[in-house]
């Protein structure tokens, strides 16, 4: 997908306390070959409306790091080893169970990534978006059922009173994507985590699914976590982006900030890999050479050093702390870049 227009996001959002604050987060994979340190020292905070676009390869640590936040990991063989997650003046992990289970579908939203699989076969959509409305807010049946047509409006479904009845299989595969959506959105949530909504659908309908985000952010106010390794994506609907390798985070910037002043080897490389409609038909699609870590320790040395043309020994060495660079820009690397270059 090509890059979106960069020129809207302008909203400063930096005076505003977060509602979601992650301190620390370390979440280790404890396997019969070894642990693996999915995510290492993960820190970052969302604001109420931003809209945090979280970016990185397969492997990074962008869906481990978002269930660890909320307990959707199962333990075994997940570990959340340390980290501090403060919402509404709570560290979920330290919460007890009761409390997550309201805080999980009731004041944050999570949209997981494959609408095929998602929804529950043998149930028809009006009751699986019914039942967080019952479970978390007390409606009652028929509360609930005119409470479900107005998300399914919301989120475009036409017919909607009548296709409440309807089993997942009967709906296309955006269609589900908006059913998800709207089951996400039925408790009014302050924060919605979207990990990568739109991978299994055709560009026309992943247009349509960004649309639906955009005009509902603006309806609702809710603050919104976008994962996806697609910064195309990323440039037309984020104010600040993250970026994750190796299970931590290498840059974070505003998004205007990240695609004209990228600090970090790996940013780089990401913008490079994106298909230009303007360059010679004969060009061909630049790529990341070599495979990300696996993560069998706590990273002592760069972990993108093994891929990066800016290594020196001192990346062998030692860990990058990230830097501030900016504005509300910061990397985790030892070269220095001009601005521009």
């Amino acid at each position: 997908m090509p890059r979106g227009d960069l020129s809207d996001q302008s909203a400063d959002l930096s005076a505003l306390q977060p509602v979601l604050d992650v301190q620390n987060l370390k979440t280790v994979f404890k396997t019969r070959s070894g642990e693996v340190h999915a995510v290492n020292s993960v820190s970052f905070d969302v604001k109420p409306g931003e809209l945090l676009g979280v970016v990185g390869e397969s492997g990074s640590g962008k869906s481990v790091t978002m269930m660890s936040l909320i307990g959707l990991l199962p333990s075994p063989p997940a570990d959340v080893k340390d980290g501090r997650v403060i919402f509404d003046g709570v560290d979920l992990l330290k919460a007890d169970a009761k409390t997550l289970r309201s805080v999980r579908g009731g004041k944050i939203g999570f949209v997981f990534q494959d609408p095929m699989t998602s929804l529950n076969p043998v149930f028809t959509v009006g009751f699986q978006i019914a039942e967080p409305l019952r479970k978390h807010m007390g409606l009652g049946k028929r509360a609930a059922r005119a409470r479900s047509v107005e998300l399914l409006e919301l989120v475009g479904i036409p017919d909607a009173a009548r296709r409440l009845s309807d089993y997942p299989h009967q709906f296309s595969g955006g269609m589900r994507q908006r059913v998800m959506i709207a089951i996400a959105l039925a408790c009014d949530p302050k924060v919605l985590i979207a990990d990568e909504p739109t991978t299994a659908l055709d560009v026309t309908i992943q247009a349509q699914i960004l649309e639906l985000i955009k005009d509902l952010r603006q309806k609702l106010g809710m603050a919104i976590i976008w994962i996806t390794h697609d910064l195309g994506v990323i440039a037309g609907i984020a104010d600040r982006v993250v970026v994750m390798y190796g299970g931590q985070i290498v840059e974070q910037a505003p998004v205007k900030e990240l695609f004209g002043n990228p600090q970090h080897p790996y940013t780089r490389a990401l913008l490079e890999t994106i298909p230009s409609v303007r360059g010679p038909r004969e060009d061909k699609l630049n790529v990341i050479e070599g495979q990300p870590p696996i993560m069998g320790a706590a990273p002592t040395a760069c972990p993108f050093r093994a891929r990066c043309s800016f290594r020196h020994d001192r990346c062998d060495r030692e860990n990058p702390v990230r830097r501030t660079v900016g504005p509300g820009h910061d990397a985790a690397c030892f070269h220095e870049f001009s601005h521009g270059a």
